[in-house]
């Protein structure tokens, strides 16, 4: 393709933003039962296999001595592993696309998750009619992010600020179920009514299954943001939670396939069920791919620097901010604070003391001490430390940033 970045650095930075977008219009052509997303996702395809090519290509020119050639295993071992979850995206859409099944029951489990995807038509007259993407600050105000346009015929998945939104564009977003209201609202659509299920549903002795499925869906989509983290961050205690995850999904699976297996032999058509049994393989090889991603930071091998500067200029950021004495957010639960609406961050893991609680609820409450690990929009990085306790300073010239107690704040630790 003529408009390939030609960079380790570039190519790198959207191979990352990339395999998230495919893995989140998978999931979303399963939530919607949309044959096109699940087409959009095998086109995408096409552009990661490109990109691939061309990292390897650039890896091989690289390594000419052994010392560059020790350096560059690691970035190629990266490049197989967002390649992977790539495929595993395409394995998720194949549901849709081949129709193997999916129960009405998963579409209802999988719109009571934490993080959903949604669907918005913008409306004349609306607010986001006209309007650039960056002037709303959606992930702001409504805590969801745009994964794809779809305008008549054509789909948009390149969707960044100066993006203007027309009367008729199908907006595809991915983020906290609160934000749906404020969302539709913006876009001037009707008011939103989650599914229900089947009033006599038959499917019941499947619910174990699906409850742990929806659970995969989450724990796959959280160890592949917290492979990034980690190779952004070199953090090995969050490599160490990968593995755990990795070790989750696996067992979760096998229990999974059990489940199923026993059910079809009491289904009257099991043709449904055949959908369960590939996106859990699929969740599950997501947590294999996570852990090959972060297996050199926690062994403590050298990684190139350029893996932590190109995955730090993807779309969204990752920060580790630690929670200040006397601040807003200390003694406060997540729900009230409403970090995914406003600053749009949502939190992948809590890190207190030596214990890690991934994708925290929103019950948990926030305490002195703990560290933040979120990701979200660079523009929300401001809010998100004031209400952690801190400034933050930055230094636009060397690239780099400082938090700083705020004033009043005794317990704040830099």
């Amino acid at each position: 393709m003529d408009d390939r970045p030609r960079n380790l650095r570039s190519m790198l930075a959207e191979a990352k933003d990339l395999s998230e977008l495919m893995v989140d219009l998978a999931y979303a052509s399963v939530c919607f039962g949309h044959p096109e997303l699940a087409t959009e996702v095998r086109d995408l395809e096409e552009r990661m296999s490109d990109l691939v090519h061309g990292m390897r290509a650039v890896c091989v020119k690289a390594a000419r001595r052994p010392r560059d050639a020790e350096g560059m295993s690691s970035v190629l071992q990266v490049v197989s592993a967002i390649e992977r979850i790539a495929n595993d995206a395409v394995d998720i859409a194949r549901v849709v696309s081949h129709r193997l099944g999916i129960p009405a029951e998963l579409v209802v489990a999988l719109s009571a998750a934490e993080e959903v995807s949604h669907r918005v038509q913008v409306r004349d007259a609306s607010e986001a009619a006209h309007c650039p993407v960056a002037a709303l600050e959606l992930p702001v105000a409504t805590g969801m992010r745009i994964m794809a346009v779809r305008r008549g015929r054509e789909w948009i998945t390149g969707v960044d600020g100066g993006t203007v939104l027309l009367p008729g564009d199908a907006l595809f977003m991915r983020g906290s179920p609160d934000g749906i209201g404020r969302l539709r609202e913006l876009a001037g659509d009707e008011p939103w009514v989650p599914p229900a299920p089947p009033e006599d549903p038959w499917i019941t002795d499947l619910d174990r299954a699906m409850d742990t499925l929806v659970e995969m869906k989450n724990l796959s989509e959280v160890a592949v943001d917290l492979a990034y983290s980690t190779l952004v961050l070199g953090d090995p205690g969050l490599a160490a939670q990968v593995r755990h995850l990795e070790g989750r999904l696996d067992d979760m699976n096998d229990r999974l396939e059990l489940w199923v297996l026993r059910a079809a032999a009491d289904t009257p058509d099991p043709g449904p069920l055949r959908g369960l049994l590939h996106i859990s393989k699929a969740a599950e090889d997501l947590g294999d791919q996570a852990n090959q991603m972060v297996w050199l930071v926690e062994k403590g091998e050298d990684v190139h620097p350029i893996l932590e500067i190109a995955l730090g200029d993807s779309d969204e950021v990752v920060v580790n901010y630690p929670v200040a004495e006397g601040s807003a957010a200390d003694g406060r639960s997540l729900a009230t604070l409403g970090l995914n609406i406003e600053p749009g961050f949502t939190v992948l893991t809590l890190v207190r003391g030596r214990r890690y609680v991934y994708r925290p609820r929103g019950r948990t409450v926030l305490q002195a001490g703990d560290d933040v690990v979120a990701s979200g929009p660079d523009e929300g990085c401001e809010a998100l430390a004031a209400l952690l306790g801190w400034e933050l300073e930055r230094d636009d010239e060397a690239g780099t940033e400082r938090l700083a107690p705020r004033a009043g704040l005794v317990g704040a630790r830099a």
